[in-house]
Order: structure tokens, then sequence, then C-alpha cells
């Protein structure tokens, strides 16, 4: 990997190497642009497989938070971090250290709960540095905010796929059953949606299936179900060569983070075969509005608010996409960049005033 290449093509301000051997911590923070605002991403803790596959985690992340929070209409920009280990090795004094580092930042970055960390791990970070949200959980966390999101990005899909409101009957394919997920499967089965969902849990699976009459299948087989529509809610890098050939539903919206291996590649694969795909950080955008409105003082009318114009902004991506004849993610970034190009010409002005 070509690090300065990679980060200068990617847009990236800064990359931080976090390190310390008491205790002994390996942590990369990420932050790709603050036009909008001071970077805003949460701290996944995860056993990458190489360095390299970590660093390249962050910078995608980081990049999908900008897009996210542009797109989201949110003053914020995108960062993220990972800490490169397992689960069993999380201590208080790793959360301390790491907690010291994002203060370091003095606020250009901003953090909360990502994948293996729990309320209990932020309020260790919070021990060191103020940046840092989801600490109080005063809106009840970020996973129902963020499948409402979801659900309703599918409605917008609905509407744009099909030119109907209507969701009675439909068909999910649902991957993953974390609190999102299975949130996000609530919504669904209340509207007469037909569900098919997997998870590696069986409880999970168990769980769902008693709730909301789901039908349990085998992880190898979400992909090629005969179903109207698939929500990926697990972990990325899922729309590949190997799956998208598989894929029968017409329409993909998810919360997962990087659902596709290759933006541009498999972007252009899902197109030519005539699927919707609802851009990742766009439809999944709840958790940040979640998380932002908790920093500047939760206002719960105005949080739903900016939730339900996730509906309108996939709507004006489909349109741009469709009038471009591009893909929808192109789409998605279009708008994101010409948002932060726009704030930035106004920071300029202000400046220069």
């Amino acid at each position: 990997m070509l690090l300065f290449e990679t980060v200068r093509e990617m847009g990236h301000e800064q990359i931080l190497f976090c390190h310390g051997k008491n205790p002994d911590i390996k942590a990369i923070i990420a932050i790709h642009n603050t036009n909008l605002g001071p970077a805003m991403g949460a701290t996944r803790l995860f056993p990458y497989a190489s360095e390299e596959a970590a660093v390249k985690d962050a910078l995608r992340l980081s990049r999908g938070m900008t897009y996210k929070a542009a797109c989201a209409n949110i003053p914020a920009g995108g960062g993220k971090a990972v800490i490169i280990a397992n689960p069993d090795q999380k201590t208080d004094e790793l959360f301390r250290a790491y907690g010291g580092f994002v203060e370091g930042l003095n606020g250009r970055f901003i953090t909360g709960q990502d994948v293996n960390l729990t309320p209990e791990d932020v309020r260790s970070i919070r021990k060191e540095t103020k940046y840092v949200v989801g600490v109080s959980e005063k809106s009840g966390g970020p996973a129902p905010i963020t499948a409402l999101g979801v659900f309703l990005g599918i409605k917008a899909a609905v509407k744009s796929h099909w030119q109907s409101q209507e969701l009675q009957g439909l068909k999910v394919a649902v991957q993953g059953l974390g609190n999102v997920g299975k949130n996000l499967c609530r919504h669904l089965h209340e509207h007469g949606i037909k569900l098919y969902v997997t998870d590696v849990d069986p409880g999970k699976l168990e769980e769902v299936k008693q709730l909301f009459g789901a039908t349990v299948v085998n992880p190898k087989e979400i992909y090629s179900l005969d179903v109207d529509i698939f929500s990926p809610c697990a972990l990325g890098g899922i729309l590949n060569h190997e799956t998208i050939p598989l894929l029968k539903a017409q329409i993909i919206a998810g919360a997962a983070n990087n659902q596709l291996a290759d933006e541009q590649i498999h972007g252009q694969m899902l197109t030519q075969k005539g699927i919707t795909y609802c851009p990742d950080y766009v439809i999944n955008a709840g958790g940040l509005i979640n998380v932002y409105n908790e920093m500047i003082g939760y206002n719960e009318a105005k949080a739903f608010q900016q939730v339900h114009n996730i509906y309108d902004t996939l709507i004006e991506i489909f349109k741009i996409a469709k009038q471009q004849n591009i893909t929808t993610n192109d789409a998605s970034k279009q708008l994101a960049e010409n948002r932060i190009i726009n704030a930035k010409k106004t920071k300029i002005n202000e400046i220069a005033a």
C-alpha cells in the first residue's frame, strides 16, 4: 500500500498512528475533511488481519463519514478511528490511553461507539477527553434512529424503483440482526413485509423469528433469495464479484458501512443489473444525526425531522443518477462534494469580509 498516494487520492487531511506500551495500544485516527465542521466518527475495535487492513478500513470509513454528514446536512466533517485489538483485550486503561490521543487533537475529531465498543467503554474514553459522544445515551442510543432512517430509505427506493408507496406484501432479506437489524425488522413487519433473515448468532435468529414471523436462512443463501429487497446490516464488503451475480433483489438498502467492495466496479455492476442501490452513508446516517443532536443538546423533534430528510435526499440522488446516467454512489458523492465545496467558499468569503 502506497500510504501517501492513497491518502492524497482519497483527500484526507490527517492520519494519526497512536501507539503506546503501557498499556499496549495500536490505534489509527483518520480525519478526512473538516470543511463543514469538526470531524465526527465513531471508534471501532477489531482484530484486523493486518495493519494495512486497519488503515484501509479507517480511510474508507472516515471518507464515508464526510459524505454522510454532508448528505444529511449536518455541520460536521468526517473522521473515523480503529483500535487494533481483540474484544477480550479491552480494559479501562486501554480506552483511557486512547482518550488521551483524542484529547490531543483539541476538538478536530469527535468520536463515539462503534463495533465492539459499549457505552461503558465510551465512558472510559470520556475520563480523558470531552470530545466523545454517546456517554449518557439520553436518546436511547443510535440503533433505533438508524433503523428508522434505513426504513425511510427503503420507502424512498420503492417509490423511485416501482413508482409506488405500497410496502405490504414485499419480501425483504435482512443480513445481520444486531440492534439496527432487529429494529429494522420491527418496522418492516409492522408494514406487512415478509422477512427472510440471517445472522451468525442463533439466539438473535430465534428472537426475530418469534417476534416477527421471519424465515431463517443460511448465511450463504441470503444473496440468492427470490426477494424484492436485500438489506445488508452486518459488516461491509459484501457486494462483490461473487455475490452480485447471485442477487435477485431489485433494491439494496441496508445499514452496513462500505457495502461495495469496490465502489466503482461493483457500483457499476449493480447499475447494469438494474438494481437500485441506496448508498450506505446516506441511508444509515441516523446514527450520526443521533449523536450530533446529543452533542448540541438533544431535541427529539429536530433529530427525527433530520432523519426523515433521508427519504428526500435519496429521492434526489436517484433523480441525479437517472438524469446523468451515473451510479447512485457517484450521484451521492456529487451531492456531498457540492455541499462541501459551497461550505468552503462560504468560509473563505466570511474570512475575506
